[in-house]
């Protein structure tokens, strides 16, 4: 017998237009063109199909956010470990996995990725690079770096520009690259490595990508294991060495270390979640600053008051979360809201429609900074693995909504917006590339 998991609300259903109907027998979240525009698709499912099969994905879609608050916040039902691996390099894992072995200094799975109690202990050494007094402490510098992009987009004098190549990307990356403790001008080879490993929980790989993308990890993790070397033998004041020696106490008084492995996987999830989704935010920050009448104005009429700025950046991560859709698996039959689901059936997360969900949200495409409830959106995700780099993200976004606002104004997109495309992916909703023209403040 399944056991019920969420309130079943299948008598609120409500009826659907015909082109709501056509979306739900027609369209997958796997259509290129519905992930440059979602919304319509995510409120069909909400409406009528809250639980959806996604035929294309094989894949669950749990779209309420009643549902996505129940299902993460129950990871032995609802497994991240077995969801995660089955959908990395969906299809071709086993080739995956040996490539890795053979050229990439071994096949380590991503420890954060993991079910409790093993997540548990992960969690908490991982905690130790990611303290809110550090994350404090980084300020200064990270505002030091975002202010030294934009100027020197600026100081280029054309005024113009790609605010997602030239802006959100480089500013990420070398925040990551000083936490991280790597060697300065590696923008682009980090940016490819970014891409490769996202590609792996996208579910748009070909054979032909998924192999050019895993000798991009390849040449990844060889060049992060060489420095975690070096670190083991002599530590220095950034994340590699917090990550390669941080220790724990157990209940016993025994302390316990991550193992090399671990710490690998660690590190490696570090630079990617830490510059990929970061930069996807900020990129999402540049387009409803272009895109949207009023924005810019009210971004500048925040910009100064801390508390303002920090709910102006809550309503933009609630409003555009950079993570689409994350995974989980089944370990046994359940039901979500009336519909029952088997075991082993692979699910998404969508919080980009939990967030619109106008039951929590009223009119959740209005960007709202007086919201009552703007914590409870799930950006970050929830439960045992909320996001552990979450406050490091928020300020990332924050400083560079502030050193926008006070170094450009009249931002425009410089291309039609029909034109922009987006990151062929399930897993985030990332602009490629942003042409704007703007004029310096």
């Amino acid at each position: 017998m399944a056991t019920q998991i969420s309130q079943d609300r299948t008598s609120e259903r409500l009826d659907l237009t015909p082109e709501q109907e056509g979306l739900l027998e027609q369209g997958s979240l796997a259509d290129t063109t519905i992930q440059a525009r979602p919304h319509e698709y995510y409120t069909a499912m909400r409406h009528g199909d809250p639980i959806h099969y996604d035929a294309r994905l094989g894949s669950w879609l749990v779209t309420r956010h009643e549902d996505i608050s129940a299902v993460q916040s129950d990871p032995v039902t609802f497994s991240v470990q077995h969801g995660y691996s089955e959908q990395q390099a969906r299809g071709m894992r086993d080739e995956f996995e040996a490539y890795l072995r053979e050229h990439g200094g071994g096949y380590f799975p991503d420890a954060i990725m993991s079910d409790p109690p093993y997540h548990t202990r992960i969690r908490k050494l991982m905690e130790q690079a990611f303290t809110a007094h550090r994350v404090k402490e980084l300020e200064p510098r990270i505002t030091e770096v975002v202010r030294g992009v934009i100027a020197e987009v600026i100081a280029k004098g054309n005024g113009k520009c790609d605010a997602v190549k030239d802006i959100a990307i480089p500013v990420t990356i070398r925040v990551i690259v000083e936490q991280l403790g790597l060697d300065h001008g590696m923008e682009d080879k980090i940016s490819r490595w970014s891409v490769a490993v996202t590609a792996q929980i996208g579910a748009m790989q070909s054979r032909e990508t998924m192999l050019q993308n895993a000798a991009l990890i390849a040449e990844l993790q060889q060049y992060l294991i060489a420095k975690m070397k070096a670190c083991e033998e002599s530590p220095s004041e950034d994340m590699i060495s917090d990550l390669v020696h941080a220790e724990v106490t157990n209940a016993d008084g025994t302390k316990e270390k991550l193992t090399f492995e671990e710490a690998v996987s660690l590190v490696r999830a570090t630079l990617i979640a830490g510059n990929d989704t970061t930069a996807t935010a900020i990129g999402n920050l540049f387009y409803v600053l272009t895109t949207r009448p009023g924005m810019a104005e009210l971004l500048e009429s925040v910009v100064d008051d801390e508390r303002q700025l920090n709910r102006f950046i809550e309503e933009h991560l609630r409003n555009e979360p950079p993570v689409r859709a994350l995974s989980r698996m089944t370990t046994r039959e359940v039901t979500v809201n009336g519909t029952t689901i088997p075991a082993h059936a692979h699910m998404l997360l969508v919080y980009g429609s939990g967030n619109d969900d106008e039951t929590v949200f009223p009119e959740p495409r209005k960007f709202d900074i007086t919201r009552q409830n703007l914590g409870r959106h799930v950006a970050f995700g929830g439960g045992p693995h909320r996001c552990v780099g979450l406050a490091l993200a928020r300020m990332e976004v924050k400083v560079a909504a502030r050193e926008i606002s006070r170094q450009m104004k009249n931002m425009k997109l410089a291309i039609p917006g029909s034109e922009i495309r987006y990151t062929p992916t399930v897993a985030t909703r990332t602009i490629e590339s942003l042409p704007i023209t703007f004029e310096k403040r």
